[in-house]
């Protein structure tokens, strides 16, 4: 079990707020993904939910259990941090089999539950190897791993791979998301990076200072943004913003269309421009176009051949056109 219910939630350190009232419900099961820029109050949130911080007001409640005034080792939940936090002197199986050591458990169930761990992580291998010895993925593993004997009701994932190369972040958002599928156990996993979020996640909790802007699935998010700030975070590249003459044109204080939703031309269209700075990525090209309506980024083939400095034509597609009101709601 791993329900997790947050009820008028608010912290403060003093005078000053860092999360204001919010109300939370995550289902047993989920992976849930609290995005947003950084200072957002993502990891505070997570720490509240652990324990690590106490609520200035409001309850969290964890299959049905008030927890609130709880000590983080009874809520049963296990977190995963940046710094992967290893014994250097201990072997992988020591570092992995530490958490039950230290409650008690009988030494069969501990060769069990590591060797259990192990093989789900694929570190059989290198049970008898010392954190020095692995890489920087490995040692992210065993600090899961750690994690994982302890059979907790939920996982709680503070940034775990901004401490590794872009080619071992993607390997590893492969590997958390597919044991999530093994195990069928809760988890909540903090990010700034919206591409973590939309790859990883079931439900994405959008956070900016403090509060939740939206709550939804990644394709909710991405289709439906309730306002301007979720519109302008989710989706990469971002999505271009047009106001003024532009936006009221199509009956709004404020449009937006993806990259992806632009039709571009090199005979007739909406907006004329001139090609910038063109980025070519193989399947994709990414162009910069300057308008008169502004610099719009463009996603197009791989294929589509054009220069700095040429002269385009680009139309959007009004069926994915968004529009936003005075107030930055979505109309």
């Amino acid at each position: 079990m791993g329900n997790i219910v947050l009820k008028k939630v608010s912290k403060s350190f003093g005078a000053t707020t860092i999360i204001p009232e919010i109300d939370l419900e995550i289902e047993d099961g989920e992976f849930v993904v609290f995005v947003g820029p950084s200072g957002c109050g993502k990891s505070t949130l997570l720490r509240l939910i652990a324990g690590l911080e106490d609520t200035s007001a409001g309850s969290i409640n964890i299959d049905g259990r008030d927890v609130t005034s709880e000590q983080p080792a009874k809520r049963k939940l296990a977190m995963v941090f940046q710094s992967y936090a290893l014994y250097p002197h201990m072997t992988v199986r020591n570092n992995i089999a530490f958490p039950l050591k230290m409650a008690g458990e009988d030494k069969a169930v501990i060769e069990r539950k590591v060797g259990d761990a192990a093989r789900v992580l694929n570190l059989t291998n290198y049970l008898e190897r010392r954190p020095g010895q692995l890489s920087g993925g490995q040692r992210q593993r065993v600090a899961i791993g750690r994690a994982i004997v302890r059979q907790p009701s939920a996982f709680l994932f503070d940034e775990p791979l901004s401490n590794l190369d872009a080619a071992l972040r993607g390997t590893m958002r492969l590997e958390i998301s597919e044991l999530h599928h093994q195990l069928k156990t809760t988890m909540i996993y903090v990010t700034h990076d919206q591409v973590e979020a939309m790859t990883m996640a079931d439900k994405i909790v959008v956070l900016n200072a403090g509060n939740i802007e939206q709550v939804g699935s990644p394709l909710e998010l991405y289709r439906s943004p309730k306002n301007l700030f979720v519109a302008g975070f989710i989706g990469s590249p971002k999505m271009n913003l047009m106001d003024g003459a532009t936006a009221a044109k199509y009956g709004a204080s404020t449009i937006g269309i993806r990259p992806e939703h632009i039709n571009i031309s090199t005979t007739a269209g909406d907006w004329k421009g001139t090609v910038g700075v063109a980025e070519h990525l193989g399947a994709d090209t990414f162009l910069h176009v300057h308008t008169d309506v502004g610099t719009i980024n463009v996603r197009t083939g791989g294929e589509f051949v054009v220069s700095h400095g040429d002269t385009v034509f680009l139309s959007p597609d009004l069926a994915k056109l968004h529009r936003f009101g005075p107030d930055g709601s979505a109309l």
